[in-house]
């Protein structure tokens, strides 16, 4: 998803580049659902599909509920105000200031970062713990275009999870046995 994501922003590029309006339009619209919308909502909901501990999962549902919190509200901003796109700094600036409040920027990274250090899987919570700090970088990289560039960070990131699902790295899963002794109690 996030290389769909990459995507879509590359044709971005393409559509600024080009002065294609519509293209633009588009994929600026589409780049934001994925950005603002899609990841608050997925990536606790995910780590919760994984997780076998029961008071794990019982914490991971707060971070889901505050992900469909966080993820309706600015879908809610998105249709309702106008969403524009424009390179700055060598970056894309997207041009949605209810993005940037402080409360909004908080619930988001308390339900796409902090989320995975509620993981019994050792990746996951590793995962979590580096997207926060990439995001905290990519935040003093430009505030600006933090989204676009924190997304760029993320893409790369995201090779750990298919470290995790691929197999190679078996030090990254829980203990099963001692997971599901600890969820039973």
């Amino acid at each position: 998803m996030f290389g769909v994501q990459q995507l879509i922003e590359g044709l971005l590029w393409v559509s600024l580049r080009n002065d294609m309006a519509l293209l633009q339009s588009w994929a600026t619209y589409i780049f934001s659902l994925f950005s603002h919308v899609l990841w608050p909502i997925f990536v606790p909901f995910a780590i919760l599909l994984v997780e076998i501990n029961r008071k794990r999962r019982r914490a991971l549902s707060v971070f889901l509920a505050m992900g469909l919190g966080v993820g309706l509200y600015l879908l809610y901003f998105i249709v309702r105000y106008p969403v524009t796109a424009r390179v700055e700094n060598r970056s894309i600036f997207y041009d949605s200031p209810h993005f940037f409040i402080m409360a909004v920027l908080v619930v988001y990274l308390l339900a796409t970062c902090v989320s995975g250090l509620f993981s019994s899987h050792r990746c996951v919570n590793i995962f979590g713990v580096l997207l926060f700090v990439l995001a905290i970088a990519a935040y003093q990289v430009s505030v600006k275009t933090f989204v676009s560039v924190w997304c760029f960070f993320a893409a790369v990131l995201s090779l750990l999870v298919y470290i995790h699902f691929s197999g190679p790295m078996q030090a990254c899963r829980p203990n099963l046995a001692a997971s599901r002794e600890r969820a039973a109690t």
